[in-house]
């Protein structure tokens, strides 16, 4: 149990820190609240319609499909970094992962998952 004993006093100070913080935040801030302080605020621009809209699932899917896809171009980093040594393998193991890219990009379009409307 004396191999723990670390860990669990690491884990009650980060406990009662960051409980202390927000204790402390509390009641030393000032608090002025004004109407103008409590409107949604939106890039400096008047707020249309309600905060509580709910958004439609293909905005969640194209923010999926863009996020994917960003993610898999960051592969090309290290590979382009890395391009002279891998020689022709090298070269025909990307065209296959940009190939497998393009399939999933023309499958989500052919879908209809890119659409706004």
């Amino acid at each position: 149990m004396q191999e723990y004993l670390p860990v669990l006093l690491l884990f009650g100070f980060v406990l009662v820190n960051a409980v202390g913080m927000l204790v402390l935040s509390h009641l030393v801030s000032p608090q002025r609240p004004t109407p103008v302080k409590a409107t949604p605020y939106e890039s400096g621009m008047p707020p249309l319609g309600s905060t509580r809209d709910r958004f439609s699932v293909k905005f969640y899917l194209v923010a999926m499909l863009f996020i994917v896809f960003d993610i898999e171009t960051v592969f090309m980093i290290p590979w382009g970094v890395a391009f002279r040594q891998l020689g022709l393998f090298g070269l025909v193991e990307m065209v296959v992962f940009i190939a497998i890219l393009l399939v999933g990009y023309a499958y989500a379009w052919k879908r209809g998952a890119l659409e706004w409307d």
